[in-house]
């Protein structure tokens, strides 16, 4: 994501990375508090308007989950979604901007690997933004 600072990332930053993920679309489905970022009709990040501290709410696998939640004060399971598969990311705390793309990156991945075959045929025609 490019930044001065490693343990910070701007909810700006951060969205303007998920929007460059190849299909990406983003809406306020739920309302003006979250922002939800989804390739073909499937979300894979969540970003909170209104909260100061910005968060995010990424895909994740379960495992990896239980380790971050442990590793990190600033992750936790995922608000309003199933635990064992979302965590949800406070932007000012001690997780990484390597660590967070990362997880941005594998949010990404897990939802088109479950993407059905057209779909993902469909995705890989489009140009990348």
């Amino acid at each position: 994501m490019g930044g001065s600072s490693l343990n910070r990332v701007g909810k700006e930053q951060l969205e303007k990375y998920l929007s460059s993920q190849k299909g990406a679309e983003s809406g306020y489905p739920f309302g003006p508090e979250a922002l939800v970022f989804k390739v073909m009709g499937k979300m894979f990040a969540l970003v909170s308007q209104r909260d100061r501290p910005a968060r995010v709410t990424l895909k994740c696998r379960p495992a990896d989950a239980e380790v971050l939640v442990n590793q990190y004060d600033s992750v936790v399971p995922g608000y309003y979604m199933n635990k064992r598969h979302w965590i949800t990311i406070s932007l000012d705390g001690d997780l990484p901007e390597p660590v967070l793309t990362s997880l941005v990156d594998t949010s990404y991945a897990l939802v088109v690997d479950n993407l059905t075959k057209a779909q993902q045929r469909r995705l890989a025609q489009l140009t990348p933004p």
